[in-house]
């Protein structure tokens, strides 16, 4: 019996399994790396060689691969190491020598109660049948994570259809309630462009366009919001304010009317969030959350450009599901999740949350 044998580099990619780690880099003259909650760590192994890591790299390469990343210098590609562990591997040439960095794509999607995300998150997947839905925030801030928890609801709740516009992709859906269609930038298909184009010929319920990078992404997501389609995507931004101007920013200035409206229209929630250290040992970072919900005032300021005034809409509509920075770290500081100093330090106003958790809060 012929029995097959496993590339040698698996044996990097299950220790970052193994670790819970989110990325693997490989390098000349150095242990492999590892990315964890608290940063990139390197392992105890011993620092490998330029043979090494080609050796490790051309193993798992077709020829086709390799004549690209030689003629390239850079190539994507989705690797597999078994049916619930898959990463999406770049293998790159710098300073003459190859350099691997690998994402792990996990299938085990947190559910909201273990992110410490508040209830009307769930709320807006719910309840929202069409329209956009952002979830802005800093690199790494757990974006991605957030949106997955919402899609996967969607997909045990509700008789859909599912497409995912990802580069790369970041946790596999399974199909449960929904079918769920997965595309990634470069495997599946060649670009945003061509992906996006032939969405409408692909009967989808619900839409995930993995980032707003620019003008044509967001005229996909809010064309496809506004023929009746629920569409998530994210987008680096601090607050809903601040992601109102950065999605203006995206088009010209003769443009950007037709785009405030449009938005205005279209939106749904906008899901602004980044991470803290944590007091507790299980949970090393949580999330502050701010949300803005789509209602009449909400829609008339920024359909009159007055953008800068939604946070007092947000602070007098919590029995809508909305929720402040401050009131979303006030509830963290008095749950123990996260430490008064850490809170102080990130709150818009140091002084609104002293009062907020001494229970007085403003009223406009």
């Amino acid at each position: 019996m012929h029995l097959e044998v496993e590339p040698e580099i698996n044996r990097y990619f299950k220790a970052a399994i193994k670790a819970q780690a989110s990325d693997l880099h490989l390098k000349v003259n150095q242990p492999p790396k590892l990315r964890l909650n608290d940063g990139i760590r390197s392992t105890t192994a011993e620092p490998l060689t330029e043979e090494k890591i080609e050796k490790l790299v051309f193993e798992i390469l077709s020829e086709k691969q390799k004549q690209f990343l030689m003629e390239t210098g850079n190539i994507d590609f989705a690797y597999e190491v078994s049916q619930a562990d898959r990463f999406r591997v770049n293998v790159f040439r710098q300073r003459s020598k190859l350099s691997l960095a690998a994402r792990r794509i996990t299938s085990k999607i947190p559910p909201f109660e273990s992110l410490h995300l508040p209830s009307s998150v769930r709320d807006i997947a719910d309840k929202t049948y069409e329209g956009l839905i952002l979830v802005t925030g800093p690199a790494g801030c757990g974006k991605s994570t957030t949106i997955a928890s919402m899609i996967d609801h969607v997909n045990q709740t509700r008789s859909c259809h599912i497409i995912t516009v990802e580069d790369p992709l970041e946790f596999v859906h399974t199909d449960k309630k929904a079918i769920v269609s997965q595309r990634e930038i470069g495997i599946d298909v060649k670009d945003y462009e061509d992906a996006l184009s032939s969405l409408s010929r692909q009967d989808p319920d619900v839409v995930l366009i993995a980032e707003l990078r620019d003008k044509q992404t967001l005229a996909a997501a809010i064309g496809a919001a506004e023929t009746g389609q629920l569409v998530f995507s994210t987008l680096h931004s601090g607050s809903a304010a601040q992601t109102i101007q950065r999605i203006l920013d995206l088009f010209p200035q003769d443009e950007r009317n037709l785009a405030r409206q449009t938005f205005t229209h279209a939106f749904r929630a906008i899901i602004s969030q980044f991470l803290l250290p944590g007091l507790k040992k299980e949970t090393p970072m949580v999330p502050a959350v701010e949300i803005l919900i789509s209602n009449a005032v909400a829609r008339k300021l920024i359909s009159e450009g007055h953008e800068a005034d939604l946070d007092g809409v947000i602070r007098t509509s919590q029995g809508e599901g909305m929720q402040d920075f401050t009131e979303s770290l006030r509830t963290l500081v008095e749950g123990e999740w996260i430490d008064l100093k850490v809170a102080l330090q990130h709150a818009p106003n140091a002084e609104e949350l002293k009062m907020a958790l001494k229970g007085i809060r403003r009223t406009s």
